[in-house]
Protein backbone atom coordinates (compact mmCIF):
# COMPACT_ATOMS: atom_id res chain seq x y z
CA UNK A 1 0.00 0.00 0.00
CA UNK A 2 1.53 3.28 -1.28
CA UNK A 3 0.13 6.68 -0.36
CA UNK A 4 0.38 9.21 -3.26
CA UNK A 5 2.26 12.34 -3.36
CA UNK A 6 4.83 14.89 -5.07
CA UNK A 7 7.90 15.09 -5.11
CA UNK A 8 8.75 17.57 -2.17
CA UNK A 9 6.94 14.66 0.43
CA UNK A 10 9.48 12.02 -1.73
CA UNK A 11 12.24 14.35 -0.97
CA UNK A 12 11.25 14.70 2.82
CA UNK A 13 10.73 11.16 3.32
CA UNK A 14 14.15 9.95 1.95
CA UNK A 15 15.83 12.67 3.89
CA UNK A 16 14.00 11.67 6.77
CA UNK A 17 14.83 8.32 6.52
CA UNK A 18 18.30 8.89 6.00
CA UNK A 19 18.69 10.52 8.80
CA UNK A 20 17.52 7.92 11.04
CA UNK A 21 19.32 5.01 9.33
CA UNK A 22 22.61 6.93 10.32
CA UNK A 23 21.55 7.50 13.85
CA UNK A 24 21.09 3.71 13.90
CA UNK A 25 24.09 2.84 12.43
CA UNK A 26 25.94 4.92 14.95
CA UNK A 27 24.41 3.68 17.64
CA UNK A 28 25.00 -0.19 16.65
CA UNK A 29 28.91 1.32 16.79
CA UNK A 30 28.60 1.67 20.61
CA UNK A 31 30.28 -0.51 22.99
CA UNK A 32 28.12 -1.64 26.15
CA UNK A 33 28.61 0.64 28.61
CA UNK A 34 28.88 -2.10 31.01
CA UNK A 35 29.11 -5.68 31.52
CA UNK A 36 25.82 -8.39 30.86
CA UNK A 37 24.42 -9.34 34.23
CA UNK A 38 21.88 -11.81 32.70
CA UNK A 39 20.52 -14.67 34.45
CA UNK A 40 18.97 -17.75 33.17
CA UNK A 41 15.98 -17.57 35.33
CA UNK A 42 16.59 -19.92 37.95
CA UNK A 43 17.08 -17.29 40.77
CA UNK A 44 13.56 -15.80 39.33
CA UNK A 45 9.98 -16.50 38.14
CA UNK A 46 10.36 -18.90 35.41
CA UNK A 47 11.12 -17.08 31.90
CA UNK A 48 8.87 -19.90 30.02
CA UNK A 49 5.14 -20.30 30.97
CA UNK A 50 2.29 -21.88 29.28
CA UNK A 51 -1.35 -22.45 30.09
CA UNK A 52 -4.84 -21.58 28.64
CA UNK A 53 -7.28 -23.43 27.17
CA UNK A 54 -9.54 -23.92 24.82
CA UNK A 55 -13.48 -24.60 26.52
CA UNK A 56 -14.78 -27.94 26.28
CA UNK A 57 -17.01 -28.75 23.36
CA UNK A 58 -15.19 -25.86 21.52
CA UNK A 59 -12.59 -27.82 20.08
CA UNK A 60 -11.60 -27.05 16.33
CA UNK A 61 -11.71 -29.63 13.51
CA UNK A 62 -8.47 -29.76 11.94
CA UNK A 63 -8.75 -27.29 8.87
CA UNK A 64 -8.06 -27.27 5.21
CA UNK A 65 -5.94 -24.14 5.97
CA UNK A 66 -4.33 -21.90 8.88
CA UNK A 67 -4.88 -18.46 9.72
CA UNK A 68 -1.68 -16.96 11.38
CA UNK A 69 -0.84 -13.60 12.46
CA UNK A 70 2.66 -11.78 13.80
CA UNK A 71 1.92 -8.43 15.59
CA UNK A 72 4.94 -6.25 17.75
CA UNK A 73 1.89 -5.31 20.01
CA UNK A 74 4.48 -3.25 21.89
CA UNK A 75 3.55 -3.78 25.48
CA UNK A 76 0.22 -2.95 25.28
CA UNK A 77 -2.32 -2.99 28.66
CA UNK A 78 -5.42 -1.71 29.73
CA UNK A 79 -8.05 -0.71 27.12
CA UNK A 80 -5.65 -1.03 24.22
CA UNK A 81 -5.15 -4.63 25.10
CA UNK A 82 -9.34 -4.80 25.14
CA UNK A 83 -9.14 -3.50 21.70
CA UNK A 84 -6.25 -5.84 20.59
CA UNK A 85 -8.26 -8.81 21.68
CA UNK A 86 -11.20 -7.54 19.76
CA UNK A 87 -9.44 -6.61 16.82
CA UNK A 88 -8.14 -10.16 16.65
CA UNK A 89 -11.70 -11.79 16.97
CA UNK A 90 -13.24 -9.53 14.58
CA UNK A 91 -11.20 -7.41 12.87
CA UNK A 92 -11.37 -8.28 8.55
CA UNK A 93 -7.78 -8.72 8.11
CA UNK A 94 -6.07 -10.38 11.26
CA UNK A 95 -9.89 -11.36 13.09
CA UNK A 96 -9.98 -15.25 13.26
CA UNK A 97 -6.34 -16.14 13.39
CA UNK A 98 -6.12 -19.58 15.10
CA UNK A 99 -1.88 -19.13 15.84
CA UNK A 100 -0.92 -15.47 16.58
CA UNK A 101 2.75 -14.72 16.85
CA UNK A 102 3.27 -11.38 19.33
CA UNK A 103 6.09 -9.68 20.26
CA UNK A 104 6.73 -7.07 23.27
CA UNK A 105 5.02 -8.89 25.65
CA UNK A 106 5.16 -8.07 28.78
CA UNK A 107 4.54 -9.94 32.21
CA UNK A 108 5.22 -8.05 35.40
CA UNK A 109 6.58 -4.60 34.84
CA UNK A 110 5.46 -1.74 35.99
CA UNK A 111 4.19 -0.03 32.65
CA UNK A 112 1.97 -2.94 32.16
CA UNK A 113 -0.07 -2.64 35.44
CA UNK A 114 2.15 -5.81 36.24
CA UNK A 115 -0.57 -7.89 34.61
CA UNK A 116 0.42 -10.83 32.52
CA UNK A 117 -0.53 -9.90 28.90
CA UNK A 118 -0.27 -13.50 27.22
CA UNK A 119 -2.70 -14.97 29.84
CA UNK A 120 -4.78 -11.92 29.35
CA UNK A 121 -4.90 -12.48 25.77
CA UNK A 122 -5.16 -16.02 26.02
CA UNK A 123 -8.23 -16.08 28.19
CA UNK A 124 -9.90 -13.42 26.88
CA UNK A 125 -9.55 -15.37 23.27
CA UNK A 126 -10.35 -18.94 24.68
CA UNK A 127 -6.94 -19.77 23.33
CA UNK A 128 -3.89 -21.89 24.68
CA UNK A 129 -0.24 -19.75 24.61
CA UNK A 130 3.14 -19.85 25.84
CA UNK A 131 5.21 -16.85 26.69
CA UNK A 132 9.18 -16.72 27.16
CA UNK A 133 10.99 -13.82 28.06
CA UNK A 134 15.19 -12.96 28.00
CA UNK A 135 17.08 -13.37 31.32
CA UNK A 136 16.68 -9.62 33.08
CA UNK A 137 20.26 -7.47 32.44
CA UNK A 138 18.55 -4.88 34.73
CA UNK A 139 18.77 -6.18 37.95
CA UNK A 140 15.60 -4.18 38.73
CA UNK A 141 13.26 -6.60 39.70
CA UNK A 142 11.26 -6.37 36.45
CA UNK A 143 11.14 -8.83 34.15
CA UNK A 144 11.85 -7.83 30.47
CA UNK A 145 9.16 -8.20 27.52
CA UNK A 146 8.32 -11.26 25.75
CA UNK A 147 7.33 -13.04 22.93
CA UNK A 148 4.17 -15.61 23.67
CA UNK A 149 2.36 -17.97 20.27
CA UNK A 150 -1.48 -18.50 20.76
CA UNK A 151 -3.49 -21.33 19.44
CA UNK A 152 -6.76 -22.77 19.19
CA UNK A 153 -4.70 -26.38 18.66
CA UNK A 154 -2.91 -28.35 21.35
CA UNK A 155 0.54 -26.96 21.97
CA UNK A 156 3.51 -29.32 22.51
CA UNK A 157 7.39 -29.94 23.01
CA UNK A 158 7.49 -25.56 24.12
CA UNK A 159 11.10 -24.34 24.08
CA UNK A 160 12.85 -21.00 25.10
CA UNK A 161 15.42 -20.19 22.37
CA UNK A 162 17.92 -17.54 23.83
CA UNK A 163 19.48 -16.04 20.80
CA UNK A 164 22.88 -15.73 20.10
CA UNK A 165 25.28 -12.92 21.05
CA UNK A 166 24.50 -9.72 23.65
CA UNK A 167 23.06 -6.43 22.88
CA UNK A 168 23.75 -3.20 24.35
CA UNK A 169 24.43 -3.32 28.55
CA UNK A 170 24.06 -6.84 28.26
CA UNK A 171 20.54 -7.38 26.63
CA UNK A 172 19.12 -10.61 25.67
CA UNK A 173 16.70 -11.25 23.09
CA UNK A 174 14.68 -14.23 22.80
CA UNK A 175 12.30 -16.84 20.63
CA UNK A 176 9.28 -18.99 21.78
CA UNK A 177 8.87 -22.19 19.96
CA UNK A 178 5.69 -25.23 19.83
CA UNK A 179 4.50 -27.75 17.89
CA UNK A 180 1.00 -26.72 17.25
CA UNK A 181 -0.77 -30.00 17.09
CA UNK A 182 -3.64 -29.72 14.41
CA UNK A 183 -5.02 -33.05 13.84
CA UNK A 184 -2.95 -35.22 13.30
CA UNK A 185 -0.36 -32.52 11.65
CA UNK A 186 2.16 -31.04 13.91
CA UNK A 187 3.56 -27.40 12.64
CA UNK A 188 6.48 -25.90 14.44
CA UNK A 189 6.01 -22.44 15.29
CA UNK A 190 8.40 -19.76 16.19
CA UNK A 191 7.65 -16.10 17.53
CA UNK A 192 10.92 -13.75 17.48
CA UNK A 193 11.91 -10.64 18.84
CA UNK A 194 15.64 -10.17 17.49
CA UNK A 195 18.30 -7.41 18.55
CA UNK A 196 17.63 -3.68 16.76
CA UNK A 197 21.60 -2.82 17.57
CA UNK A 198 23.74 -5.38 16.46
CA UNK A 199 25.66 -5.92 13.23
CA UNK A 200 24.20 -7.75 10.44
CA UNK A 201 26.38 -10.77 10.62
CA UNK A 202 25.57 -11.23 14.31
CA UNK A 203 21.68 -10.85 13.56
CA UNK A 204 22.30 -13.90 11.28
CA UNK A 205 23.95 -15.91 13.82
CA UNK A 206 20.74 -14.28 15.85
CA UNK A 207 18.41 -16.30 13.44
CA UNK A 208 20.02 -19.30 13.13
CA UNK A 209 19.75 -20.02 16.96
CA UNK A 210 15.96 -20.24 15.52
CA UNK A 211 16.84 -22.61 13.02
CA UNK A 212 18.63 -24.80 14.95
CA UNK A 213 15.95 -25.26 17.47
CA UNK A 214 13.87 -26.28 14.42
CA UNK A 215 16.38 -28.82 13.44
CA UNK A 216 15.55 -30.52 16.60
CA UNK A 217 12.01 -31.20 15.54
CA UNK A 218 11.86 -33.14 12.04
CA UNK A 219 8.57 -34.50 12.73
CA UNK A 220 6.93 -31.28 11.68
CA UNK A 221 5.18 -31.08 8.74
CA UNK A 222 5.41 -27.61 8.47
CA UNK A 223 7.17 -24.82 10.06
CA UNK A 224 6.55 -21.18 10.41
CA UNK A 225 9.16 -18.71 11.87
CA UNK A 226 7.58 -15.03 12.59
CA UNK A 227 8.20 -11.89 14.38
CA UNK A 228 9.95 -8.87 14.80
CA UNK A 229 13.53 -9.36 12.99
CA UNK A 230 14.74 -5.82 13.15
CA UNK A 231 15.89 -5.96 10.31
CA UNK A 232 16.77 -2.18 9.93
CA UNK A 233 18.96 -1.60 7.04
CA UNK A 234 18.70 -3.17 3.25
CA UNK A 235 21.96 -5.49 3.99
CA UNK A 236 19.55 -6.78 7.07
CA UNK A 237 16.59 -7.17 4.90
CA UNK A 238 18.62 -8.89 2.55
CA UNK A 239 20.88 -11.09 5.01
CA UNK A 240 17.10 -12.27 6.49
CA UNK A 241 16.08 -13.26 2.69
CA UNK A 242 19.36 -15.18 1.75
CA UNK A 243 19.06 -17.30 5.05
CA UNK A 244 15.69 -18.24 5.25
CA UNK A 245 15.43 -18.72 1.49
CA UNK A 246 18.82 -21.25 1.85
CA UNK A 247 16.78 -23.02 4.84
CA UNK A 248 13.72 -23.83 1.97
CA UNK A 249 11.71 -21.61 3.45
CA UNK A 250 9.38 -18.44 1.87
CA UNK A 251 7.25 -15.81 2.61
CA UNK A 252 4.13 -13.90 0.57
CA UNK A 253 5.79 -10.56 1.65
CA UNK A 254 8.16 -8.83 -0.58
CA UNK A 255 11.75 -7.15 0.51
CA UNK A 256 9.79 -3.62 0.35
CA UNK A 257 6.56 -4.12 2.25
CA UNK A 258 6.83 -1.70 5.33
CA UNK A 259 5.96 -3.46 8.72
CA UNK A 260 7.09 -0.34 10.76
CA UNK A 261 6.98 3.31 10.96
CA UNK A 262 7.76 6.47 12.89
CA UNK A 263 6.83 9.89 11.71
CA UNK A 264 7.67 9.83 7.65
CA UNK A 265 9.67 6.50 8.35
CA UNK A 266 9.10 3.39 7.61
CA UNK A 267 10.87 -0.14 7.42
CA UNK A 268 10.29 -3.42 7.20
CA UNK A 269 11.48 -4.99 10.02
CA UNK A 270 8.99 -8.15 10.63
CA UNK A 271 8.84 -10.98 8.61
CA UNK A 272 6.46 -14.42 8.19
CA UNK A 273 8.14 -17.47 6.40
CA UNK A 274 6.91 -20.36 5.71
CA UNK A 275 8.50 -23.79 4.71
CA UNK A 276 6.02 -27.08 3.69
CA UNK A 277 3.06 -24.57 3.69
CA UNK A 278 1.69 -22.26 1.03
CA UNK A 279 0.14 -18.92 1.68
CA UNK A 280 -2.97 -18.53 -0.15
CA UNK A 281 -3.37 -15.02 0.26
CA UNK A 282 -1.71 -12.48 2.88
CA UNK A 283 -1.86 -9.27 3.70
CA UNK A 284 -0.47 -6.20 6.34
CA UNK A 285 -3.18 -4.52 8.33
CA UNK A 286 -2.25 -0.93 8.01
CA UNK A 287 -5.21 0.23 9.37
CA UNK A 288 -4.45 -0.51 12.61
CA UNK A 289 -2.60 1.77 14.92
CA UNK A 290 -2.03 0.01 18.42
CA UNK A 291 1.51 -0.17 17.85
CA UNK A 292 4.19 1.25 15.84
CA UNK A 293 4.41 -1.97 13.86
CA UNK A 294 1.88 -3.46 11.80
CA UNK A 295 0.41 -6.69 11.91
CA UNK A 296 0.76 -9.71 9.12
CA UNK A 297 -1.52 -12.11 7.84
CA UNK A 298 -1.43 -14.95 5.99
CA UNK A 299 -4.10 -17.96 5.14
CA UNK A 300 -1.52 -20.96 4.64
CA UNK A 301 -2.73 -24.31 3.26
CA UNK A 302 -1.94 -27.48 5.22
CA UNK A 303 0.10 -30.57 4.24
CA UNK A 304 -2.20 -33.27 3.73
CA UNK A 305 -2.10 -35.77 6.66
Amino acid sequence: MRSPGGEPERLQTAFAASVFLLVVSALCLLPPGRRARAHDGAKGPALLEVGGEVKPGSEPTAPAELKVVSYNIRYRAGDDLKQLIKLLKEDPEIGGAQVIGLQEVDRNKRRTGNVNTARQLAEGMGMRYAWAAPPDADDDGEEETGVAILSVFPLADVTRVLLTHEGPEGRRRVAVGATVQIGKTNVRVYSVHAETRMPVEKKVEHWQAVLEDLRLHPEAAGAIVLGDFNTIKGKDVKAARSLFTREGFKTPFADDDTTWRTFVVQLKLDWLWLRGLEARSSGIDKEIDLSDHWPLWAEVRLPKS
